[in-house]
């Protein structure tokens, strides 16, 4: 699969192949370049990328996010989210 690139100015600033390196992608250039991290927001590209990689949940949780603090945010909560249905899982699979 295609990785998602972070550009500025037609520069290649970033580059994520799975949504680790996404949030970690958007934190690091958030923090030094907002405005790039923004505009693929506003713009949908990463909300398509998560689409074409087949991530639809985390997609439906980015969209119309247009602020790269907020984009991060919701990706820990799609972890969060993860997790909890891991254990849930776990512990069900023990009860049987």
């Amino acid at each position: 699969m295609e990785p998602f690139y972070f550009k500025s100015y037609e520069k290649v600033v970033g580059t994520a192949h799975n949504v680790d390196e996404l949030e970690k992608e958007i934190a690091r250039i958030g923090a030094t370049d907002p405005a790039c991290v923004n505009w693929h927001l506003e713009q949908g590209h990463i909300v398509q990328w998560l689409k074409y990689i087949g991530n639809n949940t985390l997609a439906e949780m980015l969209e119309g996010v247009k602020d790269w603090k907020e984009a991060l945010a919701r990706i820990r909560d799609y972890y969060a989210i993860q997790q909890k249905a891991v254990t849930s899982s776990k512990r069900r699979s023990k009860r049987k």
